[in-house]
């Protein structure tokens, strides 16, 4: 299903007042927030939400033993999960920015740490380098802005990621 930017823009405030709402719930505690990176007007389909799953898992992992609450939502705009971690927001953003720079489908996740005060972290702020573009590893937001490649090279270079990924983890456990 394609989705339009009211759709994206009514996710997006719904994502926002339901991030205010788990911060109020649990003061001290910070929350994690994270969506898959695809392009184009799908933002729901098979593999993202294969995709989503390794993010969780990988989050789980490296939060292992600090999540307190978790939250997910399967929407027609992608998929969004929200996790109150029991660490100062400084560290989560540590580990998020880590699990993005490091698990194979890393550059496909967008993990946020939202502040006490609602507002993201940067990841300049906390020690990781700006996101870079999946195909030529420039500034993202400058190839973005530019429109330096098409939906099309990028939903290609997206499905060998994540063939390559899959396909290992189920050759993985073929093996006898």
């Amino acid at each position: 299903m394609a989705v339009t930017l009211e759709m994206v823009l009514a996710s997006r405030d719904e994502r926002s007042l339901l991030q205010r709402r788990m911060l109020a719930s649990a003061p001290g505690l910070a929350l994690v927030v994270a969506t898959v990176v695809v392009p184009g007007p799908e933002k729901r389909t098979e593999v993202t939400l294969r995709i989503a799953g390794a993010m969780d898992r990988a989050l789980r992992q490296a939060f292992d033993g600090l999540v307190r609450e978790e939250v997910s939502r399967d929407l027609p705009t992608g998929y969004e999960g929200f996790f109150l971690v029991d660490t100062t927001c400084a560290e989560a953003k540590r580990l998020a920015v880590r699990v993005e720079e490091t698990h194979p489908l890393g550059r496909l996740f967008d993990i946020d740490v939202i502040g006490p005060d609602g507002v993201p972290l940067s990841r300049t702020g906390s020690g990781g380098a700006p996101r870079r573009c999946l195909l030529c590893g420039d500034n993202a937001r400058i190839c973005m802005r530019e429109r330096k490649h098409s939906i099309d090279e990028l939903t290609a270079y997206i499905r060998s990621l994540t063939d390559e990924y899959f396909g290992r983890i189920r050759d993985s456990h073929d093996t006898p």
